[in-house]
């Protein structure tokens, strides 16, 4: 895929001390400038328009805002963009492909009704996603345990991890 340098709002200020980020999001290389203090979840939404990743609390306590930063699940609200520089991201929108299929996780939460009002949800799917990833066979209690970091104050998280067992299911080669 190819790189993008952006020109950003912020780099268009006079005075503002900017940095230099180098990014590789959902595969896409990104160049972007960005004050220091900017928060990695603002560049994705801000700076590059992947508006998937909510930020709910901005403290890193409900984990609305969660993506994988070099394999691992971080909550976005709690790191500098410029911590970010050389980092391989995903994001929900590299769950599935451009006019793709959705991924199983993503089918699970539709028929499962794993959302409601939706605000929790991609920081639900990338801490699921990354759960499967090191546990592809989880039991119910496993599946509650991995999820215990982020908060929904919807559905009550049955429907939830339904679906993520579901996933895991499909994910393994079963139905």
């Amino acid at each position: 895929m190819g790189d993008h340098t952006l020109e950003t709002p912020a780099a268009n200020a006079p005075g503002r001390t900017l940095a230099q980020v180098h990014l590789k999001v959902n595969g896409v290389a990104h160049t972007v400038s960005v004050e220091p203090r900017m928060l990695l979840s603002d560049v994705l939404r801000d700076e590059l328009g992947l508006t998937g990743t909510h930020v709910g609390c901005e403290h890193g306590i409900c984990g609305a805002c969660t993506i994988i930063m070099n394999g691992r699940p971080v909550r976005s609200c709690l790191v500098f963009g410029v911590q970010a520089n050389g980092a391989e991201l995903l994001t929900v929108e590299g769950l599935a492909e451009d006019d793709g299929p959705l991924h199983p996780l993503q089918e699970a939460f539709w028929e499962h009704h794993g959302l409601q009002c939706g605000f929790c949800t991609p920081g639900m799917l990338m801490t699921a996603y990354h759960f499967l990833q090191e546990n592809p066979n989880p039991s119910r209690e496993e599946i509650r345990d991995g999820i215990s970091g982020n908060l929904c104050r919807c559905t009550g998280y049955q429907s939830i991890i339904d679906a993520v067992e579901q996933a895991a299911r499909i994910c393994r080669g079963g139905k």
